[in-house]
């Protein structure tokens, strides 16, 4: 694995002084729950060297974060009290709980904490005002706090209180985690070494449009499989069968692939395919080929990227200096569908280039091949990245404060 450094404008924790402050630090802690234990501990962890940064530097740390959808009323099955205890263990120290993240018993504990303790907030969400991004409610978030750091891009695209509105009201910082989300996602693209490839997947090409449309100008190869590859197969003049297929899109397919060709973007589609009659247990499922002219037989769709193109996906990644990687190839959640994302997520773990993955699915795709720490970089965000990808603005990222010209 190669590794690189891209710019960054926005100021970070590296550029603050945090001696004596009382940090109001935003992070995403929103972790899956049965009951009160917690499933998977991924995005705590993520957040520790944030959190371990702030302590080191002496500040005393408020610590906010959402947790589930509670649509602003306090529901105890998203409480935070969890994870309050769970970073406890982790940190190896004590981490007070607030039974609320505003008020006057919040209050009390906020602006009694000393250098080197935390508090870790009651879930924002809690709250109506922090999905309405209301301005009281993140004066209140941070009424004893001095400063704003944010480490939470999987909402970054979000224009919430405790992300958008406590920024226009303290200076606010880059935590090492979001730093790293916007040096990779953002600088990769923005400016990245040559050969460039991506890989595009996902169920439909309607939710990836403007990721390609971003990404053609830059990349030196396309990869595409998954449900959408359908859509390209079929404007191509494969007869796809049951398989998920946009006709609406089918002309943007056709402009996508014209325009590929005249920036010189080499595109790789599937040429087999592995189909079966549907998604139920125990299902048998074949390998055909799915060039120009094929047939899917009646009653079959393709539900994963066969292993002919995996091989020749493979063979080409490997001359690249940096790959972006957003979409599985395949219904991996379902077995034996899962097996051209799952070669892809091995092949890439082990090649001397920047990997770099786009978060939901495809994190899940690294995460259970177990090759997570192998990558340059695996997103924590599924919206935001892709949003990022799609060369947007995100709100919480823009609320931060430049770097000095």
């Amino acid at each position: 694995m190669a590794d690189n450094t891209f710019g960054i404008s926005k100021q970070t924790v590296h550029d603050g002084d945090f001696s004596q402050k009382n940090v109001f630090l935003r992070a995403d802690l929103n972790v899956p729950l049965d009951g009160k234990n917690i499933l998977d501990d991924t995005r705590i962890r993520e957040s520790l060297p944030t959190i371990k940064f702030l302590l080191n530097a002496g500040a005393s740390v408020v610590l906010a974060s959402h947790l589930g959808r509670p649509n602003g009323e306090p529901i105890d099955d998203f409480s935070l009290e969890p994870v309050a205890r769970h970073l406890e263990k982790l940190l190896s120290m004590d981490v007070i709980f607030s039974a609320d993240c505003i008020g006057v018993e919040t209050d009390k504990l906020t602006s009694t904490i000393s250098p080197g303790e935390i508090v870790v907030l009651e879930n924002l969400r809690f709250h109506k005002g922090e999905e309405k991004n209301d301005l009281n409610f993140a004066n209140a978030l941070i009424k004893n706090c001095d400063v704003v750091v944010n480490d939470a891009f999987g909402v970054a695209h979000r224009s919430h209180a405790s992300t958008v509105g406590v920024c226009t009201v303290l200076p606010a910082y880059a935590g090492l985690l979001l730093e790293k989300e916007i040096r990779y996602l953002q600088g990769l693209v923005d400016n990245p070494p040559h050969p460039f490839a991506a890989i595009v997947g996902g169920a439909k090409v309607s939710s990836k449009i403007a990721t390609i449309e971003q990404l053609l100008p830059k990349v030196d190869a396309l990869f595409l499989g998954g449900g959408m590859a359908n859509t390209f197969l079929k404007a191509q003049g494969v007869d796809v069968a049951e398989s998920l297929v946009e006709d609406s899109c089918l002309e943007i397919a056709v402009d996508i692939l014209d325009r590929a060709e005249a920036q010189n973007v080499s595109v790789y589609l599937p040429i087999d395919a592995v189909i079966a009659d549907g998604l139920n247990s125990g299902i048998t499922a074949q390998v055909i080929p799915v060039e120009t002219d094929s047939i899917v037989p009646a009653g079959k769709m393709i539900l994963d990227t066969g292993p002919e193109s995996i091989e020749i996906y493979l063979e080409e990644l490997s001359n690249a200096a940096a790959i972006i990687w957003n979409g599985p190839l395949g219904v991996f959640e379902v077995d034996p569908f899962g097996k051209g994302s799952f070669a892809i997520a091995e092949a890439l773990a082990n090649l001397d280039a920047i990997t770099i993955v786009g978060g939901g699915e495809t994190a899940a795709i690294i995460a259970r091949s177990g090759n997570t720490e192998a990558f340059t970089h695996v997103s924590t965000g599924g919206g935001a990245s892709l949003q990022m990808l799609e060369g947007e603005v995100l709100p919480a990222i823009a609320a931060l404060q430049d770097l000095p010209a």
